[in-house]
């Protein structure tokens, strides 16, 4: 640490006074959000799910993300669920994840009754490791859900090409990844299935909401039926034909969605120059692992700008202590995700304590170790999205105080 000046945690003045020069809020909003809620208060059509909002959000966010059919529901999480059981994916079956990712990946796994199996991490990446993929694969394995984390495409040349060489679906969480892009064509359309999430910290949120998405016509109506209770889409057959739920996002959140839609691309352009900015002053900075600049991704959406950093470097104080230093000089950061297969539930799952399926094979959750995964566990700094929605001089602060801290 720098012996000239003084840490904010340690009684030292901050670099950035939130107070006198606060972070953009969000969400980002006005009388058009406003307009739209009252355009469905007043519509006399008892608010219904399905109705104008909904059906047109659907088109222009499947549009949008170049995918043919969009099937809106009312979480990232229920999106996972809902392209499962669409798929058939069920007891028995193994569904492959990455361990850094947010608890829905695995749980709508374990919702249908199906099998976590994990894969380590790439560690300039953060995402799945495709070089790890296929020693995971086992008869039992019917579909790869790869995570863009953060907003930035895991590697969907490689992923694509061991799920068609091993007959397995694949399912894109691109709950962070908004507006993504491999090789020009944007993520949620590049797998049998892309789901995404409008929780509230997301780049495009109404709340709480999501969306299922797919080129294929009889996946569509399969999500369909799933979304809607159990319904054949088509009305030809009735009653309850599929094991379903009742996922319908409301006409109130449809609208919402559709007005933040209209402002995502130039958030997206202010995300990107930013982050571009931020990479290239944090490049010179000893102790900063910045992520590996990929040319495939011609978009990355920055739901979070990530970086790791050399624990050497910090002089006696650990990880956290680390993360505190950043908050205390005005930074608003997060030491991010832990290895997912070390939660209670799958310590249980390994045990066999609760109600479970009954599968041929269960993995030892307890004895597993990925050790890219817990290293960047030990060492990642998260930056909010909301950040890069400031000034490009804002930038410039969040390097002051790596420097301050670092050097």
């Amino acid at each position: 640490m720098s012996a000239r000046e003084k840490l904010a945690i340690d009684g030292g003045t901050p670099v950035r006074d939130k107070s006198q020069k606060p972070w953009p809020v969000w969400p980002v909003y006005d009388a058009e959000e406003e307009r739209a809620l009252l355009g469905v208060l007043y519509s006399g059509n008892w608010w219904i799910v399905e109705g104008d909002q909904g059906r047109r959000f659907e088109q222009e966010f499947a549009a949008y993300h170049h995918a043919r059919f969009g099937l809106a529901c009312t979480s990232g999480t229920a999106a996972l669920v809902i392209a499962l059981r669409a798929l058939g994916i069920g007891c028995g079956d193994e569904v492959i994840i990455p361990p850094y990712t947010f608890f829905a990946t695995a749980s709508a796994v374990l919702a249908v009754g199906a099998t976590p199996i994990f894969v380590d991490i790439q560690p300039d990446t953060l995402n799945i490791d495709p070089l790890q993929i296929e020693a995971a694969i086992t008869p039992r394995t019917r579909a790869i859900i790869p995570v863009h984390m953060a907003g930035r495409p895991a590697d969907m040349d490689a992923i694509p090409a061991i799920a068609a060489k091993h007959h397995l679906a694949v399912i894109e969480d691109a709950a962070q990844a908004h507006g993504a892009e491999w090789r020009g064509a944007r993520v949620g359309a590049l797998g049998d299935f892309g789901t995404f999430s409008f929780q509230a910290s997301k780049n495009l949120n109404s709340g709480e909401g999501g969306i299922v998405l797919t080129n294929n016509a009889e996946r569509a109506d399969a999500a369909w039926s799933v979304i809607n209770v159990g319904r054949y889409r088509d009305g030809h057959l009735p009653g309850y034909q599929v094991l379903g739920g009742n996922f319908r996002l409301s006409e109130f959140q449809s609208c919402i969605l559709r007005t933040q839609l209209g402002r995502l691309p130039e958030q997206t352009d202010r995300r990107s120059d930013n982050a571009r900015y931020l990479y290239e002053l944090l490049s010179n900075i000893p102790g900063i692992l910045l992520p590996f600049d990929d040319p495939r991704i011609t978009c990355n959406a920055y739901h979070l700008f990530t970086f790791r950093v050399d624990l050497d470097r910090l002089q006696g104080r650990t990880h956290s202590e680390f993360i505190a230093a950043l908050n205390a000089e005005g930074i608003p950061a997060s030491g991010g995700y832990s290895p997912l297969y070390r939660e209670g539930i799958f310590t249980r799952l390994s045990h066999h304590d609760g109600h479970w399926c009954q599968a041929e094979f269960t993995p030892d959750y307890t004895a597993m170790h990925l050790p890219v995964c817990e290293q960047v566990c030990r060492d990642s700094v998260w930056l909010f999205q909301t950040l890069l929605l400031a000034d490009r001089s804002d930038m410039e602060d969040i390097a002051a105080a790596l420097i301050k801290i670092l050097l």
